[in-house]
Parts: C-alpha cells; structure tokens; sequence
C-alpha cells in the first residue's frame, strides 16, 4: 500500500505544480495534494489555478482530478492548487475519530472486528461546510450495542480526544504488520491492502503515557490529525444492523455535534421542564408518568365496558325472525371497545345483540349465538346502510354505514 502524499502529509494544502495532461475535464498533475477517494473518505475539493475540482479519484495507479470546467487549463501549465480546508480538516477529524472510537470499542465489546467505514461528505455545492455530515463505523461484535454501550462508546471517545493523545503514521512491510495481531485491518475498506502490498500503512493513536500501550493501530491510507485534541467533541447519533453480526455507529464531529448536544439538551430541558422534575430525573419521571397513564387507561377501558353494559341492560329486547333480539346506541367507545361486553350478552340478554355507534363514521357490532350467524346480521345492515363489514357466526363488525347510530338501531326494532 504506497499511500497518497494526501495521507503522508495531510497539512498540506497549497503547492504549486506542472499540468501533465488535460482530458476533457479531468487533469493530471505532476505532483498533487488532493486526496483521491479511498477506504470510506471522500475526495477532496479545492481549486487548480481556477477551476474548481469537484472530484479526485485513483485510476491505474494515476491520480485524475475531475474539474467543473478545464477550458482555461492547459497542458504545461504551472498552476497554484488549494485543498479546501474546511473540507480536510472535517475529513481529518472524522477519519480520525472512527479509529479512536473502534481503538474504545475494544474495551466494551467480544470478539470484535471491523466491518466498514464511512464519511458523510456534504455535496459540491456545499463546499467548504460540513453541513449535517456524519461518519458511521460498522463493527463485528458478539455483544449487543445497547443504549449504555452508545454512552460508553461516545464518552471514551470524548475521554481519549480530551487527553490530547498523539497520533502518528508509518509504513511497514506487509509481514510485521500481518504477524501484529493488535492491527485492525479491513480488507474491503482498504481494497485489500493484506494480499498484494509489500508494505503497509499503519495509523497509530497512542496510549493516556507514553509507557502504555496504544488505544489503535490500524492500516489505512487515510488523512489524521496529528492529536486527538484536534477532533473536538464527538457526539453518537444512533446506531443500526446492516448485516449479520454487524452493528453499525453512526456520529459526528465538530459543528454536526455540537449542533445535535445543543438539541438534546433542548429536549431534555423541555422534558424536564414538562415533567416538573430535574434534568437528571426525567428518566424516572417519565417512567412514572407512563405507569399512571397505563392505569388511567385500564380504568377507562373498565368505565366504558361499564357504560356498554348500562346500555345493554337499558335497552329492551325485541322478537325477531322468533328469537329475542337487542339493539342499542353506545357514545364514547369504538368498535374495539365493545366486543367482549357484546359476547358476554349473548345467549343471557339476547340471541343477538348489537350496538352501533360512531368511530370517526357509523358502526356496528353484533354479537350472536349462531343462528342467525352474527356476520348476516352486520351484512344486512351493511346491505342497507352502505359500508362493509364482516366475522364469524359468533361475531361480526362494520363500519362506514351511511345511517345514525339511532336509525340502524330502530331499523332492527322495525
């Protein structure tokens, strides 16, 4: 894995070089500092002389830079070129920050290793911010990453950048660094930089001494800063399951975190503040809320099985096709609501009962000992009324009726 200069020396950002070939509106340089997409990172943005490039990429071992218009550059051209810096240092910090956060990983998740990496990149037209951008890192981990893992995760991170721990570069041959069994490598990422490199890249964040051993040693040919201090605040945003045995973490560095802290901590403010109770209490608070509101809605449940029966038991039955009938109107209930206090009335109130009521429209619900079958009854009704419906002998519902609840009820009075 030769590596880019990008990565040997990521600071470097304005140079001056010779335009080697012009092709439409890509450009070959004789020596370049932008930095080609690779292994998750985008690729820079900057300018050649004046054209914007908007694109870098590796082709055959040759670097092509893709411009947003070449027709004032021509071969043998010596042409100041500027990296965007906002754009690298964003790409620094991030690329940075993945391995800090696998470098943590170790000590919180089994059997772990390294599915993926990735940095949201803002598009052309937002060159020179980072925007919302954020960086995910897929891990293999037999440990499930659960909320207090992501706590975990983010404050290591945070406690490692806050230690202001260095982070250096070097190329080794591929054997010393195949024979390290603390090396991370991917070989997707890294477009299999273990099978055919004589050498490769390794990207070292140290330990909290000198004397300790490193939090990270990873091969990538990506651009880093040269301290931890450099990355700033790293906030975790969620995480996923993009495979088999993979979880992915996805976060942000630098203004995207600060950003989401700040929305958070308006939320819980908010939360706290609705709640009545501290900050550092919401969790509770809102525990005991729901628990309250769980009660409060079994109570309702149990007052609107108490009004469905008032009704029944209010209501008089009628004969119908030789068999007693009862037919009421119910308020507050849905259709839902009704069916257990409905079967239970069948067969001691009536052979039939049905009660109609609205749900958004008119509907029905009847209950029947199977003769008639309970899904006649509601289809004679729909017949005549509108709507659709349908069940079993036992039981049967309809909504969308084109009637009142009082005038479905007296037409089974008729």
């Amino acid at each position: 894995m030769t590596g880019q200069r990008a990565a040997a020396e990521p600071y470097t950002t304005r140079w001056e070089t010779t335009v080697e070939w012009v092709d439409g509106d890509e450009i070959g340089l004789d020596v370049t500092y932008f930095y080609a997409e690779s292994g998750g990172q985008p690729a820079d943005r900057g300018t050649i002389g004046d054209a914007t490039v908007t694109d870098v990429q590796r082709v055959d071992g040759e670097t092509v830079h893709t411009v947003a218009d070449a027709s004032g550059v021509a071969t043998g051209d010596r042409l100041i070129c500027t990296v965007d810096w906002a754009f690298r240092t964003y790409c620094m910090r991030a690329h940075t920050a993945s391995h800090a956060l696998y470098g943590v990983a170790r000590e919180h998740l089994d059997d772990l290793g390294y599915g993926g990496f990735d940095i949201g990149a803002p598009t052309v037209e937002d060159i020179g911010t980072v925007g919302d951008a954020k960086v995910r890192v897929d891990l293999r981990t037999s440990t499930t990453v659960d909320d207090d893992v992501l706590v975990d995760l983010e404050a290591g991170v945070n406690r490692v950048v806050w230690e202001s721990r260095p982070v250096s570069w070097n190329s080794v041959p591929a054997e010393e660094a195949r024979s390290r069994g603390e090396v991370a490598f991917n070989t997707k990422t890294e477009e299999g930089v273990m099978s055919s490199a004589d050498s490769v890249r390794l990207v070292t964040i140290g330990g909290p001494t000198d004397e300790a051993p490193p939090l990270d040693v990873a091969a990538c040919g990506g651009t880093h800063v040269r301290n931890t201090r450099q990355i700033g605040p790293v906030t975790v945003l969620e995480r996923s399951n993009p495979g088999e045995g993979l979880t992915r973490v996805e976060f942000a560095v630098g203004p995207p975190g600060v950003r989401r802290r700040a929305t958070e901590k308006r939320a819980l403010f908010d939360a706290a503040r609705a709640l009545d109770a501290a900050p550092s209490e919401t969790a509770d608070a809102a525990r005991d809320l729901r628990a309250r509101v769980e009660d409060l809605a079994a109570t309702v449940t149990d007052l609107r099985g108490d009004l469905v029966a008032a009704e029944l038991a209010a209501a008089e039955a009628t004969e119908r096709e030789g068999r007693p009938w009862i037919g009421a109107t119910v308020d507050g209930v849905g259709p839902n609501d009704v069916r257990e206090t409905v079967l239970g009335a069948v067969g001691d109130a009536a052979d039939v009962v049905v009660l109609a009521g609205t749900d958004g429209a008119t509907f029905v619900v009847a209950g029947s000992t199977g003769d008639p079958p309970a899904e006649d009854v509601v289809a004679d009704l729909t017949d005549r009324f509108g709507g659709g419906g349908g069940g079993s002998e036992r039981f049967a519902q309809g909504g969308g009726l084109d009637a009142t609840p009082a005038e479905v009820v007296a037409h089974l009075r008729e």
